[in-house]
């Protein structure tokens, strides 16, 4: 089985607290995001979340991964899989790291493996996923920096 990896990483010019509300407030996931334009469930270790992604290009899938990591500020990781464990399966994760200037640096990021993950995830569909990211990046910024200048 061989792994295929997506990571990008942005500055984001708020406290992780704030990029880390935004990023988990599900229900209103689909008013800024233009990757994952839905998603439901609870930020919460174990928990089943119901996930929708749009590749610039593609037609959107659903998921219904798990979450394996939801520490505040922090951390949020699921991993989810196509029919059966091991065909194809994508752990997706957002990391913070916080900076001592009060800016947020987010690796944002997605591995997929599995049996089937040569012939899924094409160069074209690793393409669109990866501008899929940079756009929701970008949108994620622009809103916690707006929300952190509304606070200051």
């Amino acid at each position: 089985m061989s792994a295929r990896a997506i990571q990008t990483v942005l500055a984001i010019h708020a406290p992780p607290a704030t990029v880390w509300a935004i990023l988990t407030d599900f229900p209103a996931m689909g008013t800024w995001n233009p990757f994952i334009p839905a998603l439901s469930g609870i930020a919460e270790k174990g928990a089943r979340l119901t996930v929708t992604v749009k590749p610039p290009g593609h037609a959107p899938m659903t998921f219904r991964p798990t979450v394996l990591i939801a520490e505040p500020g922090t951390e949020l990781r699921w991993r989810g899989q196509v029919l059966l464990p091991g065909l194809f399966d994508g752990e997706h994760y957002f990391k913070l790291t916080s900076e001592v200037d009060g800016t947020t640096f987010l690796t944002h990021g997605e591995v997929f493996s599995g049996l089937l993950s040569r012939w899924i995830f094409t160069p074209a569909l690793r393409d669109a996923t990866l501008k899929g990211f940079e756009a929701m990046n970008r949108a994620l910024k622009a809103r916690a920096e707006a929300a952190s200048r509304e606070t200051s």
